[in-house]
């Protein structure tokens, strides 16, 4: 199936943002439909890893509806939520009134955040690191406004090492999540961009590495699903 969202360099941000403007109100339920309703395991091993408390800030980058944020700001954590996408930040402030959660979310671009240097203790991104026209300049400015000894943690879909488990997955991200968006979503082109993107997006060694490269500390990388998915975790030192 072909799709029409993917164009690299500047001009992405705009496709990207007619995406999810088109896919807001069915984002979540398009998640648990084709993940099984795996990712919100997932999304709990990060916030585990997060270990957000009362006393530390949080800020979760390409938030999204603003289910990461509203799990840290659940665990106490001064939180604000930021993401580029108008549609999808009025979803995520309808689902912060109906839990009267004092989180904020901010319009903003993630490759230029509007916060000062050392600014929070916890710096989250789950599948939007991939959507960014340099994924590097997300990495670097979440590395800036952490503390030293705050935590990042990236969310994303991987690579799997496997041969025969990459192709199912491929094949499987090629065409049935597509028919999904379309019976669900009424767009087929907006998740066969899943596979496209992908395929511009490090696997999880190269993104681990360039981590190192920043000078994060105690980079590691927890594959999830056979290296389907794949959570990032590293430190400011």
């Amino acid at each position: 199936m072909s799709q029409s969202y993917y164009v690299p360099g500047e001009q992405r941000a705009l496709k990207v943002n007619e995406l999810f403007a088109g896919i807001a109100r069915r984002y979540d339920l398009l998640n648990d439909l084709q993940s099984l309703g795996l990712h919100r395991r997932w999304k709990g091993r990060l916030i585990r890893l997060a270990g957000p408390r009362p006393g530390l800030r949080a800020l979760d980058v390409c938030c999204g509806t603003g289910d990461l944020a509203r799990a840290l700001a659940r665990g106490g954590a001064d939180t604000v939520g930021l993401d580029f996408s108008d549609a999808m930040l009025d979803v995520a402030a309808e689902r912060r009134r109906a839990e009267r959660s004092v989180l904020r979310f901010v319009r903003g671009d993630a490759q230029r955040l509007p916060f000062g240097d050392g600014s929070f203790d916890i710096v989250t991104v789950g599948y939007g690191l991939r959507n960014l026209a340099s994924w590097e300049a997300g990495v670097r400015e979440m590395q800036r406004v952490a503390r030293p000894g705050g935590r990042l943690l990236v969310l994303d879909f991987g690579k799997p090492d496997n041969s025969l488990w990459r192709g199912l997955y491929f094949g499987y991200l090629r065409f049935f999540v597509p028919l999904l968006g379309w019976a669900f979503g009424g767009s087929g082109r907006a998740y066969a961009y899943i596979l496209e993107s992908l395929a511009h997006y490090p696997a999880q060694r190269s993104l681990a590495l360039r981590m190192s490269q920043l000078g994060l500390a105690n980079v590691r990388v927890i594959n999830l699903l056979g290296g389907a998915m794949a959570i990032h975790y590293a430190e400011k030192p």
